[in-house]
């Protein structure tokens, strides 16, 4: 038995590593490698194309039912999760993970419970913590955890969370990654000896049959569809989900309140805009009819809604204050 099944996932910075790492995967690797990049749902993806001009092996879009080769590079499609079941891939059109479909964590906790210690994970560049929960289920299965070196990539935050949530086997620049895996690919394993054990990952590698039992109230609601959420699980990388199977990392979640907070703010600065707006033309038209308590009601509304307005766009701004971010 050999390690034989490599995913990878990325995102933001993602296209440079995938292209470093790709071209340095041997032209007869024995294994099949499976990439994830977070892509809009609507577009096509370039990506096969892209990394085909630098691999010595196949790149293909991963198509639904296709049996596993080795020696070839698998890409998800748009508006698909990648999925390993068994010995042939599955396209996925199921909730979000993180806002993103194709998301990472999908692929690896499939690729984790199909294959076990065969399963060699890589984190490349990306924003949030993407992939950090997957990696950590394939090395609760005796899989292997490879991140790009974070002072390499052009976004740190995933393999800076990969690193948090388990411990790394190799952490290097991606094309050395690249090199790598040929070995790991022919080295023997000896037993599947996995660190722990599978009722301790399950609510990490199935999502639909989480919340039987397995899953706490969060307290919070999914950000894609209102729900609740709840909590699935308590170790180093805990993530949490809905009943209809959206999934959320905490700092994924923590960003898409940040976005909904401000755009509920926006929503009430367009209130009181108009409101103001309102406000001041009854006033004119009252003031034109002779009206003066009519006219002064709507004048001082008008400055009310206009001095509240105020309070919410300074509000925005200092929500938006640049601060120390990551290099880009």
């Amino acid at each position: 038995m050999y390690r034989d099944v490599v995913v990878v996932g990325a995102s933001a910075g993602g296209v440079e590593a995938l292209r470093s790492f790709v071209a340095a995967l041997a032209p007869d690797l024995p294994a099949s490698v499976f990439v994830v990049l977070h892509i809009p749902p609507s577009a096509p993806s370039a990506l096969p194309a892209i990394l085909s001009r630098v691999s010595q092996l196949p790149v293909q879009a991963a198509i639904d039912g296709e049996e596993m080769r080795q020696g070839r590079v698998y890409v998800a499609p748009p508006n698909h999760h990648l999925l390993l079941r068994h010995d042939r891939i599955r396209l996925s059109h199921g909730p979000s993970e993180n806002g993103h479909r194709p998301a990472i964590d999908p692929l690896f906790r499939s690729a984790a419970k199909s294959f076990g210690s065969r399963t060699v994970g890589v984190v490349l560049s990306g924003s949030r913590d993407d992939g950090a929960a997957g990696l950590a289920a394939i090395a609760a299965r005796g899989g292997l955890a490879l991140i790009q070196d974070p002072a390499e990539a052009l976004y740190a935050s995933m393999p800076l969370a990969a690193q948090r949530a388990t411990k790394a086997d190799y952490v290097l620049p991606a094309s050395q990654l690249g090199t790598i895996i040929a070995e790991l690919a022919t080295s023997p394993l000896t037993a599947d000896s996995r660190r722990d054990n599978d009722l301790e990952i399950a609510a990490e590698v199935d999502v639909a049959d989480e919340f039987d039992g397995l899953a706490d109230p969060a307290g919070y609601g999914c950000p894609a569809c209102g729900g609740a959420l709840f909590e699935l699980n308590s170790g180093p990388a805990p993530r949490y989900g809905c009943r209809v199977g959206h999934a959320w990392s905490p700092q994924a979640l923590l960003d898409e309140q940040s976005a909904g907070m401000e755009s509920a703010l926006w929503t009430a600065l367009r209130a009181l805009e108009e409101k103001a707006a309102l406000s001041a033309q009854l006033a004119s038209t009252s003031a034109g009819r002779g009206h003066g308590l009519v006219q002064e009601r709507h004048n001082r509304a008008a400055q009310e809604a206009i001095g509240a307005a105020d309070i919410i766009r300074h509000l925005i701004d200092r929500l938006g204050a640049p601060e120390t971010r990551e290099r880009a």
